[in-house]
């Protein structure tokens, strides 16, 4: 679905950044798993604003650690 997001973004000249979410109880795997998918279809980022903020400052800075490495990897690429 995410591919169809890209075309619709007048075929990726528009960058597509997903959002996160709702929080819940696999927030680290679910925005690591989202990262991936959005990265692999072309697109340019993440909002993950209740995943990272509305949790203590270690958990939520670990969080977006993992969301920029993801985005940093160069292993990860499109698929």
């Amino acid at each position: 679905m995410t591919r169809y997001q890209i075309a619709n973004c007048y075929m990726g000249r528009s960058p597509l950044i997903n959002s996160g979410g709702a929080s819940g109880d696999n927030d680290l795997h679910d925005a690591i798993a989202t990262a991936v998918i959005n990265k692999r279809a072309g697109g340019a980022g993440l909002i993950s604003g209740r995943k990272a903020f509305q949790r203590p400052m270690a958990e939520g800075v670990g969080l977006l650690n993992a969301i920029q490495d993801v985005y940093l990897c160069p292993e990860v690429t499109i698929a």
